[in-house]
């Protein structure tokens, strides 16, 4: 059953034993290595040792609000984050892929269907990652890097993005000046006509990207047919970089 995706560290941030010993149990069966952390606290004290490659936060925990632990986690990881929430309420959700999640899971939940978030994400980010593809994109003075997911503005401010944020773009320096559907920018995710977290991407990337996201230079949206990527995109060699 193990895979050669597996071996990479998730950080599981939960302070409920039981819920947390599930969550290792059925992590360890697909082989991957797992650390546990039952506050904020210790996950922030213990996260540049720890180097994890993907974080399942808990938004319910005892000592700082889990939207706050996921923020302060993106600004000093590149790692791919899960919330894990038995809150209904949907802006909940959208506010967690908003500021930089890369996808959630509701309590109670199907312990494989976890494993299958976990292993699309960190697939996505092999993906990105790869040193197969091309390392560097440049657009109208900004700079794409895939291989750190890091995008630089033309006055030379740097914006880490997340796993997501960055799939997306790469989609898009991939495929420019072409309509591209919804599904497409998806990836491997199913997509339900109801899923609007494309969008919430699309709106998060465009506040990185645009100096007005209400009038976009970039990324446009093509009404009833998807979103198109407006800019003409070199890809210079490493020596030139």
């Amino acid at each position: 059953m193990k895979d050669p995706e597996s071996q990479k560290m998730i950080v599981i941030v939960e302070d409920d034993p039981d819920v947390a010993r599930i969550i290792e149990q059925v992590l360890a069966d697909f082989g991957f290595r797992t650390t546990w952390c039952r506050s904020a606290s210790d996950l922030l004290r213990r996260l540049r040792s720890l180097a994890p490659d993907l974080c399942i936060i808990d938004l319910g925990l005892p000592d700082m609000d889990g939207i706050e632990v996921m923020q302060r986690v993106r600004a000093q990881s590149g790692c791919g984050i899960v919330i894990l929430t038995g809150r209904a309420h949907v802006s909940d959700r959208v506010m967690g892929l908003e500021l930089g999640a890369d996808d959630y899971v509701l309590k109670p939940f199907e312990p494989r269907e976890l494993v299958a978030r976990v292993r699309s994400i960190l697939r996505r980010r092999e993906t990105v990652n790869s040193p197969a593809t091309r390392q560097l994109a440049t657009f109208a003075g900004w700079r794409f890097n895939l291989g750190n997911n890091t995008l630089t503005a033309p006055n030379g401010e740097e914006h880490l993005l997340s796993t997501s944020e960055a799939e997306l773009l790469k989609v898009f320096v991939n495929n420019p000046n072409r309509i591209l559907q919804r599904e497409q920018l998806m990836g491997s995710r199913d997509v339900s006509p109801t899923d609007r977290s494309i969008d919430v991407r699309i709106s998060r990337l465009r506040r990185k990207l645009e100096p007005d996201s209400e009038s976009p230079a970039f990324i446009k949206t093509v009404y009833g047919a998807g979103y198109l990527f407006l800019a003409t995109v070199e890809w210079p060699s490493e020596s030139m970089t």
